[in-house]
């Protein structure tokens, strides 16, 4: 039973701190308490995506969206008793409370019980060149390179098959030998791992069109130079719950303009902002797929992820976004690599 001070919260809070308290802590919930400190409703990471999508705002506090109904056990519950709760509900962590139900403590399944296997296929995209990197990539295809004590795309294999995803295919191109002399077929790291080889430049979602015949249920696609501890299993509840056609995790991007903004109508000055702040969502580089948009994609023909998604769009098509806040960075350059190398242990670890 875990600790619970770091994630008591009274339900005034808003949206905006309970996203920073979940990810500071490593529970994925809060519990919501009264001024009694009597245990009213807990809140997830789903619980908040859900309400962003259905209007709520990040400054709303979070009363109208947390759970007033959870499902608790005592102290005295045993371990086989509150693994069999646990799946009967689906529910992955449960508070513990004392006689007066105020919350002591919490169990979390995943600490309980193994991950179960899953077929879904893991498609990661290993073939680049890493060009922006410079000499670190000349004999070394970018997914090879270490951070921490080993390649990139090892962590990810690794943290896909935490969370039960086994069925890896990568598709590879550029010094592909090394990855394959490295990984195998992957049973040194606990999965199966099927490669395809990409003769030609085909973007993220061209390569698919090489994969038609073993992909046959929905599916993840990530770029192999990304570093996250993104919840997998979270984006897969998310895009089938939602049935979506198509998901695509996004980042908040901050811009802020060196200089003071002058807005105007005409030639009169109406007002002056010193250097704004704009946000963007962007694409994270992780997807999660059905395996209908394969029709779309040609074969033969350099086809990226955006314009799939455009085109699924234009079909409405149900696309849908899935914001990912936990750890996340892109090593397309010799600075991200550094500082990948500086975060790793304080992150995986």
């Amino acid at each position: 039973m875990q600790s619970v001070h770091d994630i008591l919260v009274k339900s005034s809070i808003t949206l905006r701190e309970a996203l920073r308290r979940i990810d500071t802590s490593s529970k994925q919930i809060l519990l919501v308490i009264d001024d009694t400190g009597l245990l009213i409703g807990t809140l997830s990471d789903g619980d908040i995506r859900r309400g962003l999508l259905n209007g709520h705002t990040l400054e709303e506090n979070i009363e109208p969206i947390y759970f007033s109904q959870p499902t608790v056990v005592t102290a005295n519950d045993s371990k086989e008793m509150i693994i069999r709760l646990s799946t009967a509900k689906k529910i992955h962590q449960i508070p513990v409370v004392d006689q007066h139900g105020k919350p002591i403590g919490i169990e979390i399944l995943d600490e309980l019980v193994a991950k179960p296997l899953r077929s879904n296929p893991v498609v990661l995209m290993a073939g680049g060149l890493g060009t922006r990197l410079g000499e670190l990539t000349k004999n070394t295809p970018k997914p090879m390179l270490y951070v921490g004590n080993k390649p990139i795309l090892q962590t990810i294999i690794e943290k896909f098959a935490k969370y039960g995803y086994t069925n890896i295919i990568l598709s590879v191109s550029y010094l592909s030998h090394l990855i394959e002399e490295y990984f195998g077929d992957g049973s040194r790291f606990g999965v199966s791992i099927h490669y395809i080889h990409e003769t030609e430049r085909m973007g993220t979602a061209g390569a698919l069109s090489l994969m038609r015949d073993i992909l046959n249920e929905p599916f993840f696609v990530m770029n192999a130079d990304i570093l996250t501890n993104v919840n997998f299993e979270h984006l897969h509840n998310h895009h089938t719950q939602h049935e979506a056609i198509a998901t695509m995790c996004i980042r908040e991007y901050e811009f802020q303009v060196p200089y003071g903004v002058v807005n105007l109508d005409e030639a009169q000055i109406t007002s002056i902002f010193e250097k704004p702040i704009h946000t963007f969502n962007v694409s994270a580089g992780i997807y999660m797929l059905n395996p209908e948009i394969l029709s779309i994609i040609p074969n033969h023909t350099f086809y990226d992820m955006p314009t799939l998604f455009e085109t699924l769009i234009e079909e409405k098509k149900k696309t849908l976004s899935f914001p990912i806040r936990e750890y996340w960075l892109d090593i397309g350059r010799a600075e991200e690599y550094e500082r990948a190398n500086s975060e790793y242990h304080g992150v995986f670890h």
